[in-house]
This record gives structure tokens, C-alpha cells and sequence, in this order.
């Protein structure tokens, strides 16, 4: 059996590693059988990225009847509170060990979710791996996605060697560790202790030594003192707006403020720049969230 699904075409040579990258993102579509075509290979995805297209694949018989899920190293989060596909699930991956139901959205100052186990260990903590960097996360102390991976790796592409980098909502650390290769410095911020605690953890564990984690209200940090900045990553996407005059008081003239935001129409976040020092701005999709809405970025060059 046949359908058409997004697919992203890579070499041949490449085809295994950003098969496991794909698969550390959640993006992988495991449904169906990857295909040769000349000398590519058609990776299925599972939401519509930057350079996918569609084409059609034979389906795995066997992974039918799998539930949707998002992948987060060891922990699969399910859509629907559904014990019995939660079973086959765990049951399909040697490498799961815990299926978890979200029993609320993102909620409250530090941005957390509840979860009911549905299958496995009764635990919200695995490890994640993400381009050869290593997270430790508790999904239920902590909000953590493996699905702006590929983002991740946007910034850094576009980064200068000696950056000043201030990740203003950093929680467990995955973009600020993944900049500092590049960096000179990383200032890496977070309201909620146990985000904080845990990247600090993560911190250690992938040998970082420019990543300086602080436990603070992003709205406070330009009372501590902080250096000019190059480059801000504002990854809060329900309430970033909110900080908007706090990062161009801190960012450099010249430099970059990269915006997340979920938004139901195209620009829908442009007006919040009227009256602030913005020069150059790009607005790209970075994922669908949900029908008629979706999680974009805007890239903010800062001219004061």
C-alpha cells in the first residue's frame, strides 16, 4: 500500500546520518519505507520543513497501527490518552522505555506540563541525544522539544566565530550548548530552578566551558551588568513578545534577535516592531503547531 507523504532527498552517502537525526528530531515518519531515487535517497517526514517535498511510499504493515507520538530520546508522548496503543508502542522500540499522556498544555511561570504514564517506567526523565550533543531532561520539570533540532543548526550556520550569544529563555540548555562551539560566550537564562539545575547538569556533560547559566527573570537581565550583545535567542513562543524591549535594550547595533512566536496569520507579530530599533526582518516557518496555526521565527537585524 502506497501514500504520499513529505520527504526530504539527501545523497546516498548522507542518507543514514540524517536518517538518525530525523529520527532523534521526531520528524522521521517511521510509517513508511524510505526509497532510492537516482542517486538520493527520499527520507518520509513527518510535518513540512525546508527543502521537503512530496512523494509517495510504501507503508510498514507492521507500524500501522501505531499511535501518533513525538520522540524524546526514551519517551514517546502520545496524542491521546490510549493505554493499549500506548503498549504496542513501547512495544515497537527497544530503545523506549516510558510512553507518556500530557494532562495539560505548558502552563504557569516555569512553563511545565503534567504527564500520565501510560506505559513503561514510571519516570519523565530520559536522555536525549541531538547531533552529538547530550541532554538530560525531566519532561515534567522542565518543557523540552526535540523538534526545533534542525533550527538549533540554523543559528548556529549563521553565527560569526566570537559571538556574544544570550539565550533568554534557555531552559535545559539545548540551544545555548549547541551555539557555544561558535561562541565566545553564551549567557544562558531561565526563570525555573530545575531548568536551570538540569543545564547545568548538561552543561558538564558535554564539556562546555562558555555556557554561563543564570537563574533570573529575562525581564531583569539588563539590571545585572550584562556585555553588549551579538546575537539574542527569544524561544518562548507564547509569551516572548512580552520581552521584546528588554532584548533590544540588550542587544548591539548591528546585531541579530531571533523571535519565536506561534501565530494564525502570516506577519502577525511585525506590528509589535513599530517603535523599537529593527532594521532588516525575515519571517520563516519553522513547523506546524496545529491546524490554522503554526511555530515561526522572525530574524531581527537590530539598527539603533
Amino acid at each position: 500500500m502506497t501514500t504520499t507523504q513529505w520527504c526530504l532527498a539527501v545523497p546516498k552517502s548522507d542518507a543514514e546520518a540524517m536518517r538518525r537525526r530525523l529520527a532523534a528530531s521526531g520528524l522521521l515518519d517511521r510509517r513508511l519505507k524510505p526509497r532510492a531515487e537516482g542517486g538520493r535517497v527520499l527520507l518520509p517526514v513527518t510535518e513540512p520543513c525546508e527543502g521537503a517535498r512530496r512523494c509517495a511510499f510504501e507503508q510498514f504493515p507492521e507500524r500501522l497501527m501505531l499511535p501518533r507520538h513525538e520522540l524524546v530520546g526514551g519517551i514517546a508522548i502520545m496524542q491521546e490518552d490510549d493505554p493499549a496503543g500506548a503498549e504496542r508502542l513501547l512495544a515497537s522500540r527497544p530503545s523506549l522505555h516510558t510512553v507518556l499522556f500530557p494532562e495539560s498544555a505548558v502552563e504557569g511561570e516555569y512553563r511545565t506540563r503534567r504527564f500520565t504514564v501510560l506505559a513503561g517506567t514510571t519516570t519523565t526523565k530520559t536522555r536525549y541525544t541531538e547531533y552529538g550533543l547530550r541532554f538530560d531532561v525531566d519532561l515534567g520539570l522542565a518543557y523540552f522539544s526535540a523538534r526545533l533540532a534542525t533550527e538549533r543548526q540554523r543559528i548556529l550556520s549563521l553565527m560569526s566565530e566570537g559571538e556574544c550569544v544570550l539565550d533568554m529563555f534557555a531552559g535545559v540548555g539545548p540551544f545555548a550548548i549547541t551555539l557555544a562551539p561558535r561562541a565566545q560566550v553564551v549567557f544562558a537564562a531561565d526563570i525555573n530552578p530545575a531548568a536551570v539545575h538540569l543545564m547545568i547538569h548538561n552543561i558538564a556533560l558535554n564539556r562546555t566551558r562558555n555556557v554561563v547559566p543564570i537563574l533570573a527573570d529575562a525581564a531583569h537581565l539588563s539590571r545585572i551588568g550584562m556585555p553588549s550583545i551579538d546575537r539574542i535567542v527569544m524561544n518562548l513562543p507564547l509569551a516572548a513578545r512580552e520581552f521584546l524591549d528588554t532584548a533590544f535594550s540588550l542587544c548591539r547595533d548591528g546585531g541579530w534577535i531571533h523571535l519565536y512566536a506561534l501565530q494564525e496569520r502570516e506577519g502577525e507579530y511585525l506590528p509589535l516592531l513599530d517603535g523599537l530599533p529593527a532594521g532588516e526582518v525575515t519571517e520563516r516557518e519553522v513547523r506546524t503547531y496545529s491546524p490554522g496555526r503554526w511555530h515561526a521565527v522572525y530574524d531581527i537585524r537590530v539598527e539603533k
